[in-house]
This record gives structure tokens, sequence and C-alpha cells, in this order.
């Protein structure tokens, strides 16, 4: 069984020391590097943090998008970068804790290449399914899988991601069989699970929140120890009863091997002042993400325990490296 790993609760640090520290920083343009299109969610995140930390250090933050190989150019460019804290990088669960077991060859190594700064925000993944649906909680979608094996059907933003991998956890758990149906991501998706050709969809609260908040489809659950503050009426999986269904994803910021110790303090000190304030953690609440904050050991142990985590996952559902 696969040991179930707590995720760090968030620290919100009130009281962040404040002392300025001497540094090229306020200098240079500060790069950070979202791994995906403009538009998406963790492109809203990394322009949330850059805004506010660049309106609270006086810094110029730009944010640069490089989408492609599922997040491996961002990673890879971050990784031969010059490592003097000004090009950063957000990763997050989906690449840099997935993709070493994913992919056959990489352009950095997802330990060696990188040095962590800290946690930025959070979002546990959620199933959703269409209003007029009679599954109405993941009890009902446990029973009513029970009753038709392998009949269910569950929409998964690509083979291989989280939603993927968490599904087969909670295929497990359940001892149930609901088969999947990878698809491009929700705009693809969406038309057929108003069809009817798919029952569930699974994707991250920040992503469908505003297809629930406009009551295109219905929350049944979310995967995260904890309740996500944008739902908080939706209970989690381990509530459900099933307590290894608990992974949220994670969104970090990192930086090429190599950076000096005293511009990575500066940085996660800014990270943490920034995702400590309020009306950064009310933007992101708002957007379905919960704000975390940490230190760049906690970032990495976190790191460490999801590739174990997610490792034993991939090794388990028999996908084979591309």
């Amino acid at each position: 069984m696969i040991k179930r790993l707590r995720q760090f609760a968030p620290l919100l640090l009130a009281a962040v020391c404040s002392v300025s520290v001497a540094s090229s920083l306020k200098n240079d343009p500060i790069t950070i590097v979202s791994p995906f299109p403009p538009g998406g969610g963790t492109d809203t995140l990394t322009r949330m943090l850059a805004e506010t930390m660049a309106q609270q250090e006086g810094w110029t933050i730009v944010v640069e998008n490089k989408p492609g190989a599922g997040g491996n150019l961002a990673l890879g460019g971050t990784a031969r970068a010059n490592p003097n804290g000004h090009y950063l990088v957000m990763a997050q669960t989906d690449n840099i804790v997935l993709n070493p077991w994913l992919y056959k060859e990489l352009p950095y190594d997802t330990f060696d290449d990188f040095v962590h700064i800290g946690l930025v925000a959070t979002s546990p993944s959620a199933y959703v399914v269409t209003p007029d649906s009679t599954i109405d909680s993941v009890g009902d979608l446990v029973e009513a899988a029970k009753e038709n094996p392998g009949d269910l059907t569950l929409g998964i933003p690509g083979v291989g991601g989280t939603g993927d991998l968490l599904g087969r956890l909670f295929n497990n758990e359940a001892e149930i069989e609901i088969s999947y149906i990878p698809f491009r991501g929700w705009s693809q998706a969406f038309p057929d699970l108003k069809a009817g050709r798919i029952d569930v969809y699974t994707g991250s609260v920040a992503s469908l929140l505003p297809q629930i908040q406009s009551e295109l489809v219905k929350p049944i659950g979310v995967i995260s120890e904890q309740r996500s503050p944008a739902l908080p009426d939706v209970p989690t999986f381990v509530e459900a009863g099933y307590p290894n269904v608990d992974q949220a994803i994670w969104w970090g910021l990192m930086a090429p091997a190599g950076t000096p110790d005293d511009i990575i303090t500066e940085l996660n000190n800014a990270m943490v002042r920034a995702v400590s304030s309020e009306a950064m953690v009310k933007q992101l609440e708002a957007a379905g993400y919960s704000a975390l904050g940490s230190t760049p050991q906690e970032h990495e142990a976190r790191h460490r325990e999801d590739h174990e985590v997610f490792g034993e996952l991939v090794k388990a559902s028999g996908l084979e490296p591309q």
C-alpha cells in the first residue's frame, strides 16, 4: 500500500523579516517562467504572485510563458539559466514531480539542477458531473461503479497526469473500476460530459471553478486533506472514507542550481510576504487556490515526498516512459 504523506500545513507567516537585503534584485528585471500558455491556471497564479511581489518589493518582474513538452521546455531553460536570482520558474506537481517518471529523457535533473525557493499555493483536484446527474457524492459514485463495473467513465486531462494517477489511486482504494477517457483539456471534455458520453470529469478546482460557479457542472468531491476555501460545502475524498486519496496539486518557485543562498533567502522572504498578504490570500481563494508559503527546505521535502508517491502510482499503473 502506498504510504500516505501528509501535506504541509499552510504557513502564511504573518511576520517575515522586513530588513532589506542589499542585492542585485532591485537593479535588473526578474523573469518568472510559466510552463503553460497565457490565460490558464498556472499563468494566472504566476501573474498574481509577480504583481504582488513587484509592488511590495519595488522589483521589476516579468512573466514569460514558455509552454511545451509538458513543462519540460520551461524547466530545461531554467536549469540552464544564469543562477543569479533573475530567472525563476513556477514549477508544479504535473511537471517537476511527474515528468521524471513519464519521460525517458529530460533536459534537466529534477533535484540536481534546481534549488527550491518555496511553495506558493495548492489546489485540490475536483470530480464534477452534470447538474442533472443522479450522482451527488463520492459515495454515490462508488455505489454506481460497483453496480456497473467498468461502465462508468472518468474524463481526465491527459494520460499520466495527476488526474489520471489519482483516478487510478481512487479506483484501487474504493475497489471499483471506472474507465478513463483522456482529453486535451476541459474545453474538449465538456461537450462529452454534457452529452452523457462520459459520466465524470476531473481537474483542479482552480481550472474548474468558473464552470462550477456558473452551474455548468456540479462538484461531488475534492482530493485534499482539507476542503477547498473556494468550495467549502464540498466534502473531500478523505471525508468520504478514502484517507489515502489526498494529494492536492502544488505550485512552487524554483531557481537554477548554484543560485547563492542569500539570494534564495531574499526571494523566499519576498514570496512569503506576498502570499501572506490579505489581498493575495483573498485573490487566491477566489480563484480556487489555497495560499501556502514555506521555507525552501519544506518545499524540497514536499517535492521529494510527492516524487516517491507519484512514482509508485506510475509504476502501479503500468504507464511506460515516452
